[in-house]
């Protein structure tokens, strides 16, 4: 996904002038990284508007116009309104393109309704992780990494040495040992509901009941 924005270079600083930026509906921002000295930006606030609500706007390469020149970067950290949706302040790492970076990705979980334990026995997933830090060069970057739960049945969980990764693609937590092998999704019955076990057994008594009628 090719995401593309403008700056210009601020010289103004402080947090009066960071206010005064704000009322002209603008914001601070500022870029780092890759050897070079970091450098204050200024953004218009509707431009980042447009992107804000993206996810893949938070782990995407962005295309990174200042005064002309284009840089890559990507997003490092943000801070948001106290009681509003705008973000206020956005810090920018410079992108090189052959060194790796660590970068936290959404997991997308597909097929929920689909697999047993959902669409046979009422079950209901839980989400564990909604995202998980990555490790791949630029160009690798995926903007989201999806889970497939197809396949999951009652108790059944998913952990994160169980996806799928796109080439190039590690998992930071796994580099770190099995111990760090977390979960991040199950499917589990419902509070009160019988367990697939106890589904099993009544449906051989059930049987057997049935067969005994049978013989009288």
């Amino acid at each position: 996904m090719s995401i593309e924005l403008n700056a210009e270079l601020r010289t103004d600083l402080g947090k009066g002038a960071s206010r005064r930026l704000r009322h002209a509906e603008k914001m601070p921002a500022i870029i780092y990284g890759a050897g070079k000295d970091p450098v204050g930006l200024t953004l218009e606030q509707k431009a980042v508007r447009a992107h804000q609500d993206n996810e893949a706007f938070y782990s995407s390469i962005v295309d990174l116009s200042i005064d002309g020149k284009t840089e890559q970067v990507i997003i490092r950290d943000v801070q948001h309104h106290p009681f509003r949706v705008d973000l206020i302040h956005i810090d920018f790492q410079r992108v090189d393109k052959k060194s790796k970076l660590h970068v936290h990705v959404p997991l997308h979980y597909i097929n929920e309704d689909k697999g047993p334990g959902v669409k046979q026995f009422g079950g209901q997933v839980s989400h564990l992780a909604v995202e998980t830090e990555i490790e791949c060069l630029p160009k690798d970057i995926p903007e989201f990494i999806e889970v497939d739960l197809i396949a999951m049945n009652i108790g059944d969980i998913l952990h994160l040495s169980d996806i799928q990764l796109p080439k190039g693609v590690e998992i930071m937590a796994l580099k770190q040992g099995d111990a760090h092998d977390t979960a991040i999704v199950s499917v589990h019955l419902p509070k009160g509901g019988a367990s697939l076990d106890e589904e099993e057994a009544e449906g051989e008594e059930a049987a057997g009941e049935e067969a005994g009628e049978g013989e009288e």
